[in-house]
């Protein structure tokens, strides 16, 4: 090869490709990172109604690093989704130096056990919330079932005019509900058949515990894991005892 000058030239060639390769290859890398195109402006689009944009360019600016070709945009909306409320991000730059960011909010449904909320995707999230909510009470892992749930036996409940103020799932199983009313009901479920024993419930509501409302009696609890009626528990109720034979 050392005595053929064609070979020798295009060696000579390759190595000069490589070298200005490498060198063009630095030169970007050295100017992608200069101030210059340094990200100098947050955008947030859409209408937040419980988000603080401020808080959210707060949070780009202070923990966030990179130009805007050098920033990693899936670390971007790992950072941003811990902003509280923030259920989804989307992150588009905008050339030359803005950062689009577009947020998808939580919508609570629920309060879930002790410490967070639901929201009406089932899914699990912290936030702090003054408002009115239903009570969601399980294992961990069962919000998105419950939720669901909710919906199904509260419209069955709205044909009595009831609705669920507590729905509680058992490590078992069971379900129970406890309605808004003053007081409240509380519904027991079971574990099979909670559709079937809640329309049951309904369709005999107005003619049993219905109408001991409307006469003044209240029933606090309803046990609905009967094959094929339910039973009431009414305060300081007490059985007659049966007469003695004579």
């Amino acid at each position: 090869m050392w005595d053929n000058p064609r070979q020798l030239n295009a060696v000579a060639l390759a190595v000069l490709l490589l070298a200005l390769a490498l060198f063009a290859w630095a030169a970007i890398a050295w100017a992608v990172r200069q101030p210059v195109f340094a990200l100098r402006q947050v955008v947030v689009a859409g209408t937040l109604s419980r988000v603080n944009p401020a808080h959210l360019e707060a949070v780009v600016r202070e923990e966030l690093r990179g130009t805007f070709f050098t920033m990693q945009l899936a670390a971007a909306r790992d950072s941003l989704q811990r902003v509280p409320w923030v259920r989804a991000i989307a992150l588009r730059r905008q050339w030359p130096n803005q950062l689009e960011v577009s947020v998808t909010e939580h919508t609570p449904l629920a309060r879930w056990n002790d410490n967070a909320l639901v929201n009406k995707q089932g899914e699990v999230f912290i936030a702090d919330y003054d408002g009115e909510l239903p009570q969601f009470t399980g294992p961990e892992g069962t919000a998105a079932e419950i939720s669901a749930r909710f919906v199904e036996f509260g419209a069955a409940l709205e044909r009595a005019g009831l609705t669920i103020g507590e729905i509680r799932l058992s490590a078992r199983g069971g379900w129970e509900l406890k309605t808004t009313t003053t007081p409240a009901l509380t519904i027991a479920l079971g574990r099979s058949g909670p559709d079937e024993r809640l329309n049951r419930f309904v369709g005999y509501y107005a003619r049993t515990v219905g109408a001991l409302a409307r006469a003044g009696t209240r029933v606090e609890y309803a046990d609905l894991r009967y094959r094929n009626g339910f039973a009431a528990r009414i305060p300081l109720f007490k059985e007659r005892a049966a007469k003695k034979a004579a």
